[in-house]
């Protein structure tokens, strides 16, 4: 299946290293979203965002600056391949820029790049982080 690739980033009111540890850590992924998460914080290690909804496996750590992991939803097809997120964490005046590089996306899943990261990651995490 035809797949593309999209950036989207916005930013948060809180120093990169609060932001990078809340992504990387189960409590923190769930309190920064507003749903349950579990996040084993190494390469290697697999997290499930979005009450099981996002599922993956981290594959680049780079505290508190940057991140890469395979991303899947529960909307994938049997034949659609992982995607993948790239995410960097930018100190800039009034908090961290968050910028998403999303890759490898089902075409037909254009949804998370409409709405679907400001509305489940980057509105809660304002929310969360105060800004």
């Amino acid at each position: 299946m035809a797949t593309y690739d999209f950036v989207v980033s916005e930013t948060i009111d809180a120093a990169p290293i609060a932001v990078y540890e809340a992504w990387m850590s189960s409590e923190g992924h769930s309190q920064m979203t507003g749903a349950a998460a579990y996040v084993e914080s190494q390469v290697g290690g697999a997290y499930r965002a979005w009450n099981g909804y996002i599922t993956g496996t981290t594959t680049l750590l780079d505290p508190p600056h940057h991140l890469v992991q395979s991303w899947r939803s529960e909307d994938f097809g049997d034949g659609d391949a992982d995607s993948v997120i790239d995410v960097t964490f930018d100190a800039v005046s009034g908090g961290t820029l968050v910028t998403v590089r999303h890759s490898g996306v089902p075409f037909d899943q254009r949804g998370y790049e409409e709405g679907g990261w400001a509305e489940s990651y980057f509105a809660p995490m304002r929310t969360y982080f105060g800004s």
